[in-house]
């Protein structure tokens, strides 16, 4: 039989999803399975990675179930997940200890002591600094307060790479996952020695690099039977998600890139080179020969399930209820809220200010204030947090007009609006959103199934819904995106005496 399918597999932070795609771009199968983070102790985000292999074995059953396709005619699956999640594994193949996500913040006086100590050094081999939600200051972490661990690790995986090594018992990274450890040579394209040295990390536990679109083994025997996969299907390597996703939104060329209202809103900007400066995050684009710059906001949709359980739910009213109720409550508000501001520190803050201390509040609170007036300002305060990441990926010195949105925000109209008017910027929303989709087009890229990435993007992604910026809004929104700085910045050592009181 013809091999006309390709399966893409996403570890987002809160689900697992895995999508099946044909050549033509359109989705004939796909299935989500809920993930739960643990957090032992204030600031620790951690998953277990056995939890990954059981939804990806529940959901790639359940998706080509749903589309009615026979696993022989899989032409090949490739893979996505977040950045920066170490899996530490034994010299039997077990699992150490639970994965840190990239949300914890632990490490954060590791990143800091790194920074001081080495802080130039380090930016100039792997042109980024360190922060909590990176490997390097989360693996000082553990030497210091998990040592035994460290000492039986035999390989060291990121995220999707483990589960990937499931389906094919093989162990490699792409140069994307490398640079999101802070222990990548991005001049020289391996690992550094130096990086290493710094934590005291052997440099023989990391993984072999490869590309993204290589064929790096086939689904074993044993992970068939267990995932519903045909025996010998290819496996592609992958990337991070927020390459992978970028990519798969159709932000292919300089100067594109994608706007993310997820657990955490980014953006990405497509590059020829990494930025001279550290304000974001420098990696290499899964489309080769090019770069990506990314910003974040930690809390987006986190902070929107969080007002809708505190203060929506009840009354029968919700899940996705709830959502759509708040939803048409922010679009009956004005621009501007009536002059209620929202800062989404509720797991502090990266991009501009790398600070996990702050935190999150609503100011400027009258009698005049509603409850859907708290929507519109949630809705606000995350795109003036995004235009805090746009003039921090402006520094770098390009500028961005157009974008792709995607994200389970992205599903919100008013909220899409919102965001071109506070960024001032064309946004476009594809068809299909989610980064398992990037990942199949990958998956059918690494084996010939189209020429090259920008190729399988040019047939495959299709746009739903423009937004063009109302100059008028952009304006008045300016205005309040000062304020909205102003007294973020006021309220620094306040945060910080309030974490004192009342640490996470």
């Amino acid at each position: 039989m013809g091999k006309h399918y390709y399966i893409g597999i996403d570890i987002g932070a809160g689900s697992l999803t895995t999508t099946v795609i044909d050549l033509q771009g359109a989705v004939v199968g796909s299935a989500s399975a809920e993930l739960t983070t643990h957090s032992p102790h204030a600031g620790w985000s951690e998953q277990n990675p056995q939890d990954w292999w059981q939804a990806l074995c529940a959901t790639v059953r359940q998706a080509l179930g749903q589309g009615a396709v026979p696993a022989e005619q899989v032409g090949a699956v490739a893979l996505s997940a977040g950045a920066h999640t170490p899996v530490l594994v034994d010299g039997h193949g077990q699992v150490i200890r639970p994965a840190i996500l990239w949300s914890d913040t632990r490490s954060h006086l590791e990143a800091a002591e790194l920074k001081q100590k080495h802080g130039s050094e380090i930016f100039e081999i792997a042109r980024n600094v360190p922060a909590a939600t990176w490997t390097q200051p989360q693996l000082l972490w553990l030497a210091r307060h998990e040592p035994e661990a460290l000492a039986r690790t035999q390989r060291l995986y990121v995220a999707k790479d483990w589960l990937r090594a499931q389906l094919t018992d093989t162990w490699e990274t792409d140069h994307t996952e490398a640079a999101g450890t802070l222990l990548y040579d991005t001049q020289r394209r391996q690992w550094s020695d130096r990086l290493c040295e710094m934590i005291g990390l052997d440099p023989a536990q990391l993984p072999p690099l490869v590309a993204v679109t290589d064929v790096v083994g086939q689904v074993t025997p044993e992970a068939a039977r267990a995932s519903g996969l045909a025996a010998g299907t290819p496996v592609v390597c992958g990337s991070s998600d927020t390459s992978i996703e970028t990519y798969g939104a159709g932000a292919v060329a300089l100067g594109t890139g994608a706007v993310k209202l997820a657990t955490a809103a980014t953006i990405t900007m497509v590059n020829a080179e990494p930025g001279p400066t550290a304000s974001v995050i420098h990696y290499p684009f899964c489309v080769p020969d090019l770069w990506y710059a990314i910003g974040a906001t930690n809390s987006c949709a986190s902070a929107h399930r969080w007002l809708r359980d505190t203060f929506f739910s009840g009354n029968g009213m919700t899940g996705a209820r709830a959502f759509q109720a708040m939803d048409d409550d922010a679009a009956r508000v004005p621009a501007g809220a009536d002059g209620l501001l929202f800062h989404p520190y509720l797991q502090g803050e990266r991009t501009p200010y790398w600070d996990p201390l702050l935190r999150g509040d609503f100011l400027g609170i009258t009698f005049a204030h509603e409850r859907r007036h708290f929507v519109r300002a949630l809705y606000e305060g995350v795109a003036f947090s995004l235009y805090d990441v746009l003039q921090a990926l402006e520094e770098q010195g390009r500028g961005m007009t157009a974008a792709r949105i995607i994200g389970g925000g992205s599903h919100s109209a008013t909220w899409r609006q919102i965001v071109a008017d506070v960024l001032g910027i064309s946004i476009a929303m594809p068809r299909i959103t989610d980064a398992s989709f990037g990942a199949a087009l990958v998956a059918a890229v690494g084996v010939g199934a189209f020429p090259d990435l920008p190729t399988a993007a040019e047939h495959t992604v299709s746009i739903v819904a423009h937004h063009e910026p109302d100059a008028q809004q952009h304006r008045r929104y300016q205005d309040m995106h000062g304020i909205y700085r102003d007294a973020a910045r006021a309220l620094f050592d306040i945060n910080h005496r309030l974490s004192a009181i009342s640490p996470r």
